[in-house]
């Protein structure tokens, strides 16, 4: 079942790196952005996380967790933690149990052929666990000044 806004999200666990383990805990006192995106070292995964690190700081003030998640497995992830230097952890979603469950998987055509591929798309979630925000079928420019923008609007509402 998809998460709907404004409800609560149902109760999940995967693991990230640094061997963070992600589940209902991760939600209590802090909002949490979780952005999904298609593949670790392409170009525009690349960007987009780049600029989520470049305003991890600003997120963090603002109250919110952020954590990247796609379909790469944890040694992909911790690789392109350190090369890029990101400050925030990866979600490994090999099973695309979190892909499913928020909707991202979609049907897209690569180079002619049908594949199936996840849709860069951003959630907030608020303290209580409560979707609170979405954006599906993104693009990298802007989109998180966007999301940090929600963020802080998030903070002054609670």
């Amino acid at each position: 079942m998809t998460p709907a806004l404004n409800k609560a999200l149902p109760e999940f666990e995967a693991l990230a790196t640094s061997g963070l383990k992600i589940g209902p805990e991760t939600f209590h006192k802090q909002a949490v952005v979780l952005y999904f995106y298609p593949k670790d070292n392409t170009p525009g995964c690349t960007t987009e996380a780049m600029q989520f690190r470049d305003r991890h700081k600003d997120f963090i003030k603002a109250g919110a967790l952020v954590l990247g998640v796609s379909r790469d497995n944890m040694a992909s992830h911790e690789k392109f933690k350190q090369n890029l230097e990101l400050p925030f952890e990866l979600i490994a979603d090999t099973e695309e149990k979190l892909c499913h469950m928020f909707g991202v998987v979609k049907n897209k055509i690569m180079y002619g052929k049908k594949v199936k591929g996840i849709e860069r798309s951003t959630f907030l979630i608020d303290a209580e666990g409560v979707l609170r925000g979405e954006w599906r079928g993104i693009k990298v420019a802007g989109h998180v000044d966007e999301v940090l923008k929600a963020v802080t609007l998030l903070k002054k509402a609670a």
